[in-house]
């Protein structure tokens, strides 16, 4: 009986090598698409929960302390921080270079793409800068584009809400918030404990710094500057007022200037500020030292006269006066023509060496220091002299700073006592324990006297302003051109107090190389520049500082004839 035959089923297919290698090879194909899939899986786990991503914004948090805002004397914003994004890049991420620099170029014009192709090639690099402080658009557009390894790193930025306007005092910062200049320096250079001080915590917004500077009166004095600039011509003006009582910059202007706010901060030599760091001859301010110095010393007094009627001859040297009077004049008339012969006569009867003893004693030899870095020291004679000291007396070959001359002149009439100037804003308490006395009381008032007989009756009237008991000193100082003096090129000031009977506050008026113009006659000294424009000053800002007009039966008389003039015109 013969077997069944086997089904298909039942059947076995015997294995050959042939069958097994191409089994082994489907098997080795599976784990390698396996192995890469999960390797692209592990890098975007890694893109996605690890690296830094454009919409989630910064990976770097500036954890530094915070700047305090500024804010003038009356609470008035200055400077303050606002947040801004940085644009970065991590080169180890970009996937596609070409496109990358294509998409950030037409997004972000400003973007070199050469420079641009060097920073996300670097080797080895994991972070590189591709533009600080994008605007909100730019921001919004790099973020849409979605390009891995693109981010943002939020930060801060300092914006001077007033841009111009105190540009000098107020200084700006760098692109890292460091402070470069003005208070914004003086701030960095007391360091982070100062600045902690201020701020509390980094959790809290920081108090303010608070200036001296009134921004109201800042504004005043900037615009008759600008206009007296335009008006007679002049390469640049200054000025300066001090509150006489504390010391307190109320306000500091120096044009050119700039504005903190623009993103290239390499500003011209002539945009400095030159009320500090430049030195001038000033006339006016030294004269004033001189004056004090006689009355002091008790060389002289408001009853004194000295010959003026011929040039004052030291050795082959001859001192002459610009409106020579050829006569004897009294001590306020020397004040008032403002004599150069006599002012020298003066200083040559007080001695050389009491002379040098008095300079110092105001200052004179020394640099000024404030919180603001800008500060140049006192140019003196290297030999003094009879003929030095008598020059020096009116002020040739010698040069300060005008922000020195000025608080040396507010300590000579405010009671005799010297207050070093400060930018920071300070009560008479505080004053009082830094103030030494350089002159008598009796001294500092027949100075006020002098100031005050100039502008009613001398070369500084076109100052007057009715009510207000205006006093003040002119100077006209010629400049100094390859180691001569020009006789066509001026420098102009004006220094004057107010109000005369208790002095609160100094101005200080500075024109430089003013031209002369048809309204004044062909002349171009300070009686009809620097002295009108401080008058404008005076009497737009005298309402603004709260002090009171007072008012005598002439000033009532002439205010009645201006109103008379002013309706018939």
């Amino acid at each position: 009986m013969s077997e069944p035959a086997p089904s298909e089923t039942d059947s076995a297919v015997p294995a050959t090598p042939r069958r097994l290698a191409g089994q082994n090879r489907i098997r080795l194909i599976s784990l390698c698409f396996g192995a890469a899939f999960l390797a692209i899986a592990g890098q975007l786990a890694h893109l996605t929960m690890l690296s830094p991503k454009a919409d989630t914004g910064p990976v770097v948090q500036d954890d530094s302390i915070p700047r305090p805002d500024i804010v003038d004397r009356n609470g008035v914003l200055l400077a303050t921080d606002v947040a801004v994004a940085s644009l970065y890049a991590d080169p180890r991420k970009i996937i596609d270079v070409d496109e990358a620099i294509e998409s950030l170029t037409a997004t972000v014009p400003d973007l070199d793409a050469k420079s641009l192709r060097q920073k996300l090639t670097a080797p080895g690099r994991a972070f590189v800068w591709l533009k600080r402080q994008v605007t909100p658009q730019e921001r919004d557009a790099v973020y849409n584009l979605g390009l891995p390894g693109i981010g943002f790193v939020n930060e801060r930025r300092r914006v001077y809400p007033m841009g111009r306007l105190a540009a000098h005092t107020v200084g700006y910062v760098d692109l890292d918030t460091k402070g470069i200049a003005g208070i914004e320096k003086y701030l960095d250079d007391q360091g982070a404990l100062y600045t902690a001080s201020l701020a509390g915590s980094k959790d809290e917004n920081p108090a303010p710094a608070q200036m001296s500077i009134d921004i109201r009166v800042q504004a005043a004095i900037y615009d008759e500057l600008s206009k007296a600039m335009d008006k007679f011509k002049a390469l640049a003006a200054g000025g300066i007022l001090l509150d006489i009582n504390t010391g307190e910059v109320i306000s500091l202007v120096s044009l050119p200037d700039f504005n903190p706010n623009q993103e290239d901060k390499r500003f011209r030599s002539d945009q400095q500020n030159r009320m500090m760091s430049g030195v001038y001859e000033l006339g006016s301010v030294i004269k004033a030292v001189t004056f004090a110095m006689a009355f002091d010393y008790g060389v002289a007094n408001l009853s004194s006269s000295y010959d003026a009627r011929f040039p004052l001859i030291i050795g082959n040297a001859r001192i002459t006066d610009f409106h020579a009077e050829r006569r004897v004049l009294t001590v306020p008339e020397i004040f008032k023509v403002s004599s150069n012969i006599g002012t020298a006569r003066m200083a040559l009867d007080v001695g050389l060496e009491r002379h040098l003893e008095f300079l110092r004693r105001v200052g004179l030899f020394d640099r000024l220091v404030t919180e603001l870095p800008e500060s140049a020291k006192p140019i003196l004679p290297k030999r003094w002299s009879k003929l030095t000291e008598a020059t020096a007396a009116f002020g040739h070959g010698f040069a300060v700073q005008p922000l020195q001359g000025a608080a040396v002149v507010a300590g000579l009439i405010n009671g005799g006592r010297l207050i070093e100037p400060t930018f920071i804003k300070r009560d008479r308490a505080e004053a009082d324990v830094v103030a030494r006395r350089i002159v008598k009381p009796e001294t500092s008032q027949m100075l006020r006297t002098l100031f005050r007989l100039n502008v009613v009756d001398g070369t500084a009237s076109k100052a007057d302003v009715i009510g207000y008991r205006i006093g003040g000193k002119t100077g006209t100082a010629e400049k100094v051109e390859n180691g001569r003096y020009s006789k066509t090129k001026n420098l102009t000031s004006f220094i004057g107090a107010f109000p005369m009977e208790n002095p609160q506050y100094l101005l200080l008026i500075m024109l430089d190389e003013p031209k002369a113009t048809p309204e004044t006659y062909g002349f171009a000294t300070s009686g009809w520049n620097a002295v009108p424009t401080g008058g404008k000053v005076l009497e737009r800002i005298a309402p603004m500082l709260g002090v009171e007009p007072k008012f005598t039966a002439d000033d009532l008389d002439k205010l009645a004839k201006q109103a008379k003039k002013n309706k018939a015109g």
